[in-house]
């Protein structure tokens, strides 16, 4: 359940480790934190991933490089202007 406190994010990158998960970076508006979560591949289509969720401040990382930065506040906007939160991706 979500708390006042959580953090929306939205969802800037898509990409595989080398133990064959799946790793999604969900960004906040600005750019400057992330989410990071790992899924198994098979897992995927039963958890749905959707265009943002909302996070506790707690799971969020610093992102400090500028240029990454603005990369992920673009995306951002980007998928907040294309989809609707709990649009699956």
């Amino acid at each position: 359940m979500p708390s006042a406190d959580d953090v929306r994010v939205w969802l800037v990158e898509r990409g595989y480790n080398n133990r064959d998960l799946i790793v999604l970076k969900y960004a906040t508006t600005e750019g400057d934190q992330i989410f990071r979560r790992e899924l198994a591949a098979q897992a995927i289509d039963m958890d749905g991933v959707t265009a943002a969720k909302d996070v506790s401040p707690d799971n969020l990382e610093a992102v400090t490089e500028t240029d990454v930065q603005e990369r992920y506040a673009d995306e951002v906007r980007r998928m907040a202007d294309e989809h609707d939160p709990d649009d699956t991706i």
